[in-house]
């Protein structure tokens, strides 16, 4: 390996926090090189990677077919695709509202604006307000795509510019409700999800993800232009080693292997 090897790193914010627990483990046993991490969300590290500007994108979302097609026009390449980890998609309510689970159908109800007071879900008779995430993160895609089937958010959701600011802003509004990463759960509770009205309501545990119980489950992506090779593949190699999904566990997600 060339003496200081640089890889930089963009893309989901969902994943910022465990990408630089890795650069930091990663970099502290190998000097010789330096791992640069920054967030900004899904779609803007997809983008990064397709203009040239980084060297590994972080998605919470799988590459669109739009987005491959940049990419072979560009690189003669359809990228590489690397399934890193396994998030449960948690939805968080405030500590103090006295609901505790939803079906995904009453999730998607609220989201899409259906549902607009507590009390239709057994809460108090007070307006929900909604926190969600900006349109080029992959989470928002992700809940989209997956949790309100495609149809479009209501007009009344606050979009917040990361998943931390998701939670603080529900940890200080009693009747707010987000959605985002598992790990970033501080200051909120979890509700539990339910497929339907007739099966049991599940928390984003490691082991209700990792068995499919929980509904709400997605993997964790890095892509590259083109096979890894020298550093990138050590440090890719190194991710998915028993020691990188180690780290994986330890910042709150679930391992893919």
């Amino acid at each position: 390996m060339q003496k200081g090897e640089t890889i930089t790193v963009k893309g989901s914010d969902t994943m910022v926090i465990l990408a630089q627990r890795w650069a930091e483990l990663y970099m502290s046993k190998h000097p010789d090189v330096t791992i640069q991490v920054t967030g900004g969300g899904s779609g803007t590290g997809i983008s990064a990677l397709i203009n040239g500007t980084t060297d590994i994108c972080n998605s919470s979302r799988p590459m669109k077919k739009t987005e491959k097609e940049k990419l072979k026009q560009r690189y003669n390449t359809l990228g590489v695709e690397i399934k890193a980890a396994k998030d449960g998609l948690a939805v968080y309510v405030n500590e103090s509202l006295p609901v505790n689970e939803l079906t995904l159908m009453q999730i998607k109800a609220i989201y899409t604006g259906k549902i607009t007071n507590w009390k239709e879900v057994g809460g108090p008779d007070a307006r929900i307000i909604l926190y969600g995430r900006e349109n080029n993160s992959g989470t928002y895609v992700y809940f989209k795509d997956n949790v309100l089937e495609g149809q479009d958010y209501s007009a009344t959701m606050q979009s917040l510019p990361g998943t931390a600011a998701v939670v603080n802003a529900v940890g200080k509004d009693k009747y707010g409700i987000g959605y985002g990463g598992a790990a970033y759960g501080k200051g909120i509770k979890f509700l539990k999800v339910k497929k339907n009205e007739n099966t049991p309501g599940y928390d984003p545990t490691a082991e209700n993800i990792k068995n499919g119980n929980y509904p709400i489950t997605r993997f964790l992506y890095l892509y590259t232009r083109s096979k890894p090779s020298g550093a990138m593949k050590e440090y890719i190699d190194w991710i998915l080693s028993p020691e990188g999904q180690e780290t994986v566990i330890k910042v709150g997600y679930f391992p893919v292997r």
